[in-house]
């Protein structure tokens, strides 16, 4: 890991426009998962300093010139990327070290690819279609003239979880920011140092106003987090993380029907149907591990053909084992750690709950070699009934699942079989077939035969209990923005 301490962390948050410690003076010690060394220290923010940051980010949206300055917020941002990638080197390696990403992802969506997609929402302030026409109407003998205008909502609190930092703080931060939002970011206490990279960035490297963005960072981010979601100076809550945490930021929410946009878990399944290559398709199921299966869009229940059942498990079992996982900086290994001992723990109470339920471990479900980090092996389990705990619950661990169907329906029906509806993939050797299969999932991303559906102008979001709302793309764009209409005598 020498390579992997040629980073400069930023300990202090972002409030008005100042990089500062915690107003309690505490700091908290972030941890490297692949070694459960401490990288360094980060300020220890509370309530006190989220009230800094909101009234700060009060004061610049009803006050300053960000709102309704498109110009202006343009520059910023181009400035803000244009920094982002000179100092993404050191990114690189800082992710590697605070959250245990594979390096090969920060090539990837832990770094330069997400980089390069953050010229998208900045564009989108020239092209977007900010008032729109409706033309003339005549009620009750007068004779209106009307046109819709879409505003910034406010103050936007955004609450965004460890496994992807980066991607997901872009994701909502950018598209706040150019719709001319003002924004207080809390980031997950695993992964600071993304949010507060962010933070120094916006301090010296761009133009823009005092308070229109905030880092808050916490060691526990209960007090934040109760803070953001039930003041009435924010006007809206960007929530990604887990379903539970989800319902409740909505009815903390609820008190001053503040807008909430959530992203939350996901059971996705990959249906491979009866024409499928397997030799071909099966390998693919190995990276449902990648990033030690830390991703609320993976498809971590694979639905295979009943008659086609054994032979699809000796692959999926061939392709697991074969795995390069361990040591993150590694660049050869597609999976590390698992973010904390928490998580680590958790994960490994799924394994022993899918044993205890009657599903057969075919490899792993242990800690493998490492003698330190939060290391679980990539874990297969056949036989699996969709009733079960592990086939139901999202376990954010590297454990895939194999469920046999009988036909095209059963598939269907034991994928939408779910409390949530965040992804899923098809595979067939008819693009047509696959592609009926896919229009009956309800879920808000599907891959068709490897199709890869991610991308900055690609909504993301899912249905039931996977969030409300859509990320990226101009539905996501949208999220930020509320809707005026207005009349003129014709």
């Amino acid at each position: 890991m020498a390579d992997a301490l040629q980073f400069n962390p930023e300990a202090r948050m972002l409030i008005d426009g100042e990089l500062v410690e915690a107003a309690s003076g505490r700091s908290y010690d972030n941890i490297n998962p692949a070694t459960e060394e401490v990288l360094g220290q980060t300020a220890d923010g509370d309530s006190e300093d989220a009230e800094r940051a909101v009234a700060a980010a009060r004061r610049a949206f009803d006050d300053g010139q960000w709102a309704g300055d498109r110009q202006l917020r343009k520059r910023c941002l181009e400035q803000l990327r244009d920094a982002m990638e000179a100092d993404k080197e050191a990114l690189r390696w800082q992710t590697v070290a605070e959250a245990g990403s594979p390096l090969q992802l920060t090539w990837a969506a832990q770094g330069d690819t997400v980089i390069e997609d953050a010229r998208w929402p900045t564009a989108r302030i020239d092209d977007f279609e900010w008032e729109r026409d409706l033309g003339v109407h005549d009620f009750m003998g007068m004779k209106s003239r009307r046109v819709v205008v879409r505003e910034p909502v406010g103050v936007v609190a955004a609450i965004t979880p460890w496994n992807y930092p980066l991607q997901v703080n872009l994701a909502k931060v950018l598209p706040a920011l150019a719709t001319g939002n003002t924004v207080v970011l809390k980031p997950a206490p695993d992964t600071p140092w993304n949010a507060t990279w962010l933070g120094r960035l916006a301090a010296e490297h761009t133009d823009m106003p005092p308070g229109v963005f905030n880092v808050v960072t916490a060691s526990d981010p209960a007090e934040i987090g109760e803070f953001l979601t039930a003041d009435p100076r924010v006007d809206l809550v960007s929530f990604t993380g887990s379903t539970a945490v989800g319902r409740h930021i909505m009815a903390r929410s609820a008190d001053t029907v503040k807008k909430v946009f959530l992203e939350l878990g996901g059971k996705s399944a990959h249906i491979v149907l009866d024409d499928a290559d397997l030799e071909a398709t099966m390998p693919f199921a190995a990276f449902s591990f990648v990033h030690a299966g830390q991703g609320c869009a993976m498809t971590m229940r694979w639905l295979i053909p009943r008659d086609r059942y054994q032979q699809a498990v000796e692959l999926a079992q061939a392709a697991t084992e074969s795995l390069a996982w361990g040591d993150p900086s590694d660049p050869s290994n597609l999976m590390g750690p698992l973010i904390n001992a928490r998580q680590r723990e958790r994960v490994l109470g799924y394994i022993e709950k899918g044993k205890a339920e009657g599903a057969r471990l075919v490899t792993g479900g242990g800690r493998g070699p490492h003698e330190k980090g939060y290391y679980v092996e990539p874990t297969l389990f056949a036989d699996v009934d969709n009733s079960m705990t592990i086939a139901r619950e999202e376990i954010f661990g590297p454990v895939l699942t194999l469920l046999p169907f009988d036909d095209d329906d059963d598939a269907v029906r034991i994928a939408n079989d779910s409390d949530y509806g965040l992804s899923g993939g098809v595979s067939s050797a008819s693009l047509e077939r696959a592609e009926s299969v896919a229009r009956r999932l309800r879920t808000g991303t599907v891959g068709i035969n490897g199709g890869m559906w991610y991308a900055p102008d690609s909504p993301f979001g899912g249905y039931r209990q996977s969030g409300l709302g859509r990320e990226m793309g101009l539905e996501g764009f949208s999220e930020y923005l509320e809707t005026k209409t207005l009349g003129f005598p014709a």
